[in-house]
């Protein structure tokens, strides 16, 4: 019977040691918990956007007079920036090892949310809790989904989804702390325990982060090999950049991404429109993320014997599915008691289905271009979904403030927008799926481990 987790290391003639066998659990449980902690509180920014958007209303706040617009920048910024910046941050990973860029990050990350606690107006918020914040958290999340999947090979699915589980169950942990806090303390003093906090699980937890010994020469050769400079980006093999294969999982990767993060920002605001008070609506935050946490471990085991692309394309069509078949009809609902039973099953769907993407990307790399293309990839490609992000999220936020009437209905354009962008990322998978068969080369046995 297979082990758990295989570490993949080189055949060796000394059979590894008990602290060899141990480094890629702590590789994996370091991971986890830095994606609970910079992840886990970026999704969470749901409970700032309520909290910012109520203050906006109020006389001399650094909010008053914003429009729900202005602050979903704060939000969207940071998570954009969590991947824009992922060739430097892998870059860095390789040049100056995992773990002097998560303790950097830890940095950034704290000290971003100590100046928002002291920012008086939006532009500031902005600054620190959108964009220092976002470089923060790309310095922490990089590195985790960068290494952890060299430390794996059998059982590399079902590492990511455990590891990128921790997302779901800080989306579930972070807003009911920030809830009690907020009420007991303010939302400034919240904003500095969470500094402190995180602070010291970032610091502990990067600790643990390295490459394996299997890895490390062909990384110091290439660090010898290329410029010393610090902000340069690797260069991705322009062989593979020029494969259609590259174009085809970048155009998916694209799309998705521009559509993934709606429904996970504005879950509340829905819920609000469908008669839910403010706690019960925070409560669908919770429900999707626990469905996020849970789906991400059991798909990534099932990705691990059906295949990882296999399961990226089906997981990424029943998300589709789910926003056109579920959140559609919920907005276009004349039933509130309909419209809510859909939107409970919307968001256990799509919190199940859709999260199961970001797990299996990284994984889906290592098959599709190999080990020694993996990292420079994973930036350029993780680049690129940052980008979308950033486009998509606020184009949606428009569809939404578009009319004036704040109701379920307010929100159908948008969730046909996400649906058509989830259903052409489907298609994008697909041919993906189809130029990894026919690009391979080998045996016909090599090409039906992609199509069984």
């Amino acid at each position: 019977m297979d082990r758990p987790f295989e570490p993949m290391l080189l055949a060796d003639a000394n059979p590894p040691t008990r602290w060899e066998r141990l480094q890629p659990i702590l590789v994996l449980a370091s991971s986890t918990t830095l994606v609970f902690t910079g992840c886990g509180i970026n999704f969470t920014f749901g409970v700032w956007q309520e909290l910012y958007d109520s203050m906006s209303k109020l006389p001399n706040t650094p909010f008053t007079g914003a429009t729900p617009a202005e602050i979903d920048l704060i939000g969207t910024l940071a998570i954009a920036l969590m991947t824009m910046g992922a060739p430097f941050s892998t870059a860095w990973t390789k040049r100056y090892s995992p773990r002097a860029v998560v303790l950097a990050g830890g940095v950034i990350f704290s000290v971003a949310l100590i100046l928002a606690s002291f920012s008086e107006a939006l532009w500031q918020f902005i600054v620190t809790q959108g964009l220092l914040l976002g470089i923060g958290t790309c310095m922490i999340y990089m590195p985790s989904v960068t290494v952890a999947p060299t430390w794996f090979s059998l059982h590399r699915g079902l590492a990511m989804g455990v590891i990128l589980a921790g997302t779901g169950v800080g989306g579930v942990v972070w807003p009911l702390a920030f809830r009690s806090l907020i009420q007991r303390v303010g939302f400034r003093n919240t904003l500095r325990i969470t500094a402190c906090i995180s602070f010291v699980i970032i610091w502990i937890s990067g600790i643990f982060m390295k490459w394996p010994a299997s890895q490390l020469t062909r990384i110091q050769a290439e660090n010898a090999a290329s410029s010393r400079s610090f902000f340069r980006i690797p260069l991705v093999d322009w062989h593979v950049v020029r494969t259609r294969k590259f174009a085809a999982h970048a155009l998916g990767a694209a799309l998705q991404s521009a559509a993934y993060y709606t429904p996970v920002f504005f879950f509340a605001s829905f819920a609000r429109t469908l008669g839910y008070s403010t706690t019960a609506s925070a409560n669908f935050i919770a429900i999707s993320n626990a469905a996020n946490a849970l789906g991400k471990i059991v798909i990534g085991y099932a990705a691990d014997r059906f295949g990882r692309l296999n399961t990226l394309f089906l997981t990424t069509l029943v998300s589709a599915i789910s926003v056109l078949a579920l959140w559609l009809p919920s907005s276009m609902s004349a039933s509130q008691s309909t419209g809510s039973t859909l939107f409970i099953l919307f968001a256990i769907f799509y919190g199940t289905f859709a999260s199961a993407y970001v797990s299996l990307f990284p994984t889906s790399l290592v098959e599709l271009f190999g080990v020694q293309n993996f990292v420079s990839v994973n930036g350029a490609l993780y680049m690129i979904r940052g980008l979308a992000t950033l486009l998509g999220t606020p184009i949606a936020g428009v569809l939404i403030r578009s009319n004036q009437n704040q109701s379920p209905k307010s929100y159908e354009k948008t969730s046909i927008m996400v649906g058509i962008l989830l259903a052409a990322a489907t298609v994008a998978l697909l041919w993906t799926r189809f130029e990894a068969v026919f690009s391979m080369e080998g045996a016909p046995a090599n090409r039906r481990k992609w199509i069984m």
